[in-house]
C-alpha cells in the first residue's frame, strides 16, 4: 500500500469522494453531514492522502489543521473493494504520524452517532481517541461524536 498526497484530480480520487458524500446522506441527516466535497478538500490548510495498490485507489483520509497545534482528521473512506484490510488503520497511522512532525499537540475528529459508523467509533478508540465536547466550529448535535487524541 503506497499511501501518498492526492491532488483530487484523478477520477478514480473524486469517485472515492463522490462515493463517501454518498454515503453519508444516506446515514445522516444533511444539517449534520460535515464531509467536504473535492473542492472543500482543496482548501490550502487541509492535506489530502489516498491509499493506492498498483493503480488502484485503497482509500482516503484529509488532515486539516485548525491551528498551529490542533488538527482535525477528515474523509476517511476505504473503497468498498478493500475493506478489512487495514486500509483505515494505515491511512489514520499516516495522518497521526503527519501530525506529530507538523508538531500538533492534539487530533480531533467529527463522525456519525448512528450504527453505521461504529466501526469508525472502534477504529478511532483503537488508536485511544477519546470522546470530548464539540470542537472548532461544531455544535453539540445528536447526529454527531466528536473524538480527540493527545499527541
Amino acid at each position: 500500500m503506497d499511501i501518498k498526497i492526492d491532488d483530487l484530480t484523478d477520477i478514480r480520487t473524486i469517485k472515492l469522494i463522490k462515493t463517501h458524500l454518498a454515503g453519508m446522506m444516506e446515514n445522516s441527516p444533511v444539517e449534520s453531514i460535515h464531509a467536504l466535497n473535492v473542492e472543500g478538500l482543496k482548501q490550502d490548510n487541509i492535506t489530502f492522502y489516498s491509499a493506492w495498490e498498483d493503480n488502484d485507489i485503497m482509500g482516503c483520509g484529509a488532515l486539516k489543521e485548525l491551528t498551529a497545534k490542533h488538527g482535525e482528521v477528515k474523509s476517511m473512506r476505504t473503497a468498498e473493494k478493500h475493506l478489512r484490510k487495514g486500509v483505515a488503520s494505515a491511512i489514520l497511522q499516516h495522518i497521526i504520524n503527519v501530525a506529530k512532525k507538523r508538531g500538533y499537540t492534539k487530533l480531533s475528529l467529527e463522525t456519525g452517532s448512528m450504527d453505521a459508523f461504529k466501526p469508525a467509533h472502534r477504529l478511532y478508540e483503537s488508536f485511544g481517541f477519546r470522546y470530548c465536547k464539540p470542537f472548532d466550529q461544531y455544535w453539540d448535535d445528536p447526529n454527531s461524536l466528536f473524538m480527540e487524541i493527545d499527541l
